[in-house]
């Protein structure tokens, strides 16, 4: 069995999810979060902070770690053990450009409820819950502070 780890984005701006649609050769085709492998190097944030910036053009900050995903799948002559470390993270509008070269047709932000429908992995839409569920809760301690 072999092992893999990635690292990934929720990045949300003004309340709505950057999600890609990826289409290779009518065999995989669906909506994703930004991830991709760690290089040589980097540690897990600088890797969703790439890979994220690579996938969609987006420069983002991270907020905060989100949690691991796990997950296994085949691959010709193997197995392959999947972890992905995500992160909560923002950008500063709402500009986005898929990579073409790892076959993403369309980003673009949505609301939570269309995020969560649109997804097309369950451990994604798992980890978009928490992320949203983390983002949702910074907001309502920072409206808070102000009140003060």
């Amino acid at each position: 069995m072999e092992r893999a780890v990635s690292c990934g984005g929720v990045v949300i701006f003004r309340g709505k999810i950057l999600l890609l649609y990826k289409n290779y050769r009518n065999r995989y085709e669906g909506w994703v979060l930004p991830k991709g492998t760690v290089e040589l190097g980097e540690n897990h944030e600088q890797t969703a902070l790439r890979e994220v910036r690579e996938e969609t053009g987006v420069k983002a900050k991270v907020i905060g770690y989100v949690g691991k995903s796990e997950y296994t799948f085949n691959i010709p002559k193997d197995t392959v053990e999947k972890e992905v470390h995500w992160y909560l993270m923002t950008a500063d509008n709402y500009f986005s450009k898929p990579q073409r070269e790892e076959h993403f047709l369309h980003s673009g932000y949505y609301r939570y409820i269309e995020a969560i429908h649109l997804l097309k992995f369950p451990n994604e839409k798992s980890i978009l819950k928490k992320a949203y569920q983390k983002y949702t809760q910074l907001n309502e301690q920072q409206l808070r502070r102000k009140d003060i």
